[in-house]
């Protein structure tokens, strides 16, 4: 096994394990809050959210900045432990304090997926960037699978004690740390940027910084990356979707089955399944994407999120995201296994989207690939907290007709950048052909001239 593969394998650990405990952590957050409200806690959960993405939003902007003095492995290892103060706020509850570890954790997230997304580059080329793409999103989302799996098997229905609050944070907080190991443990990989690092040399660092900044920003302007950035969009529209709104709505819905919150768990294992096999799959078959492109993939994704989006409309009822309710959607009683089956295509076509672009951005992207992740972290987190703000406004089909209009718009975007990237690479290949041609001619002129020379001697 190459260093650069078995430093990919380290990366998803570290985040499976980071993430298997925030995770869990935000599946109980409610439950938490709750019991703690009754000892006069006055925190509200939809606040700290709502200074999570304003802070991850924002400092997207200065992650490029800050990578230019710690580098991806400072800066993970450093946001890695604003997740681990967010857990351990909770054994403490103090509003002021979980208010600040959530600007913290957004701050620190956004420097913690910048610093993923440039080693993830680092160790890739143009040949292994979707394989290894497809194979850290499979075991980051492993972490999904087993936190909804763990609250499913512990805390549906339960009420949590001081003793149990404690305990379970406790347990938390050592799976994150084991991931932080992880993150620690990999091995450094040079920058594969073709910056003039002469001049870099002649620069202080506050210079490097301001030029980094300048750098996303001048990036954030051209073409391909406004283009991309309706794909981002999209990503974190779905994202809040199935991670916050389609689980409420299953467990609003009361016909559906006889205890709902049941199946809000196993939706999330169903969501875990299809972004693991998804994952898998295209880090298998990364070398068929190298060869075909990343636009089927994406437009896979698009097809099985709408099909997921009829199915949705379909099977629950237009009150769903906002309280219990006994109303009932066009399929009279709701399905739970069709709930589930969309879960699962939901999962899936994410899985989809988020490995295309995580290829684009580490294969296409590579000169700048700092500021290319920095940006799509800013966007997806602006468009999950806009989502964040309607859902709590509109109905369940007016949130999944904004999902289909935005699916269609990313989608082609994608594409359309895809395909000039296809033909920017054939142009390549065709005058490096031409060039090898007119070199070989060369060369055989001169050997023909060399042996007439030489006949003409003898």
């Amino acid at each position: 096994m190459d260093k650069k593969f078995a430093n990919i394998l380290i990366l998803g650990f570290g985040f499976m394990f980071l993430f298997t405990s925030f995770q869990t952590m935000g599946n109980i957050q409610k439950t938490v809050l709750d019991s703690i409200k009754s000892e006069g806690f006055e925190a509200d959960g939809y606040t700290s959210l709502a200074i999570v993405y304003t802070a991850f939003s924002l400092c997207n902007w200065l992650a490029p900045s800050f990578l230019s003095f710690s580098g991806p492995r400072g800066a993970m290892l450093i946001g890695g432990t604003t997740y681990c103060l967010f857990i351990l706020t909770f054994l403490w509850p103090k509003t002021w304090l979980l208010y600040l570890a959530s600007g913290l954790l957004g701050a620190g997230a956004s420097i913690t997926w910048t610093g993923q997304g440039t080693f993830l580059s680092r160790c890739s080329n143009t040949k292994t960037i979707s394989r290894n793409s497809g194979i850290f999103w499979a075991m980051l989302q492993m972490s999904m699978f087993f936190g909804n799996l763990f609250v499913y098997y512990q805390f549906q229905d339960k009420d949590i004690s001081d003793e149990s609050r404690t305990l379970v944070i406790g347990v938390l907080i050592a799976v994150a740390v084991l991931g932080l190991i992880f993150l620690a443990a990999l091995r450094p990989i040079p920058d594969n940027q073709t910056s003039n690092s002469e001049l870099q040399e002649n620069k202080n660092a506050i210079d490097i910084a301001f030029d980094a900044l300048k750098s996303a920003w001048k990036l954030f302007l051209t073409k391909d990356m406004i283009l991309l950035s309706w794909t981002f969009f999209y990503t974190g529209l779905e994202l809040s979707f199935f991670s916050g709104v389609y689980g409420s709505s299953i467990g609003f819905t009361e016909k559906i089955a006889e205890k709902p919150k049941q199946i809000v768990g196993l939706a999330g294992i169903f969501i875990g399944l299809g972004e693991v096999i998804g994952g898998g799959l295209f880090g298998l078959l990364g070398s068929k994407t190298t060869k075909y492109g990343r636009d089927p993939i994406v437009i896979m994704g698009f097809i099985i999120h709408a099909i997921s989006f009829f199915l949705i409309f379909m099977n629950l009822p237009n009150d769903a995201p906002f309280t219990n309710t006994e109303n009932v959607g066009y399929i009279n009683p709701p399905l739970a296994w069709l709930a589930l089956v969309a879960a699962f295509m939901l999962g899936f076509g994410d899985a989809c989207f988020n490995t295309q672009i995580y290829s684009m951005l580490g294969g296409v992207f590579v000169r700048s690939s700092v500021e290319a992740f920095a940006l799509f972290k800013f966007t997806q987190s602006v468009a999950a907290a806009i989502s964040f703000y309607y859902s709590s406004h509109l109905g369940l089909h007016a949130q999944l007709s904004i999902l289909l209009v935005f699916s269609i718009i990313g989608t082609g975007c994608f594409c359309i950048v895809e395909w000039a990237n296809k033909r920017r690479l054939k142009q390549i290949k065709t005058e490096q052909e031409e060039y090898d041609d007119d070199n070989n001619l060369s060369n055989n002129r001169s050997k023909i001239n060399h042996d007439d020379s030489t006949s003409s001697n003898s």
